[in-house]
């Protein structure tokens, strides 16, 4: 499975593993849509293998949702994005992974 998780991130630019029904995750792609960003969502309570994606994501460290990924590397969840933003490092994050030009 983690092979799945690791093509599934590698071929675009942002991706989030999500809940529909978490607030946290729901945040997290309206900041990423208001950078003009169109982030891969998939949400794991409503695709097939939903779940045993989320455990290999936990196996990476990742026990809460949304789980983003940027460049293809795991940034982690709503805490640590919005650190990032506060930072004001958001969104060369996302201008180096080509997910935002300027």
């Amino acid at each position: 499975m983690m092979d799945r998780v690791n093509r599934m991130v590698s071929e675009r630019p942002v991706v989030i593993f999500s809940k529909s029904s978490c607030i946290l995750s729901h945040t997290v792609k309206s900041l990423f849509n208001d950078f003009g960003v169109n982030p891969t969502v998939y949400e794991l309570d409503e695709i097939a293998r939903g779940r045993e994606i989320e455990q290999a994501l936990s196996g990476l460290g990742c026990s809460t949702m949304p789980t983003v990924f940027i460049g293809g590397e795991l940034v982690g969840g709503a805490n640590e994005i919005m650190s990032l933003q506060l930072k004001r490092v958001l969104k060369p994050m996302l201008i180096r992974a080509g997910a935002l030009w300027v």
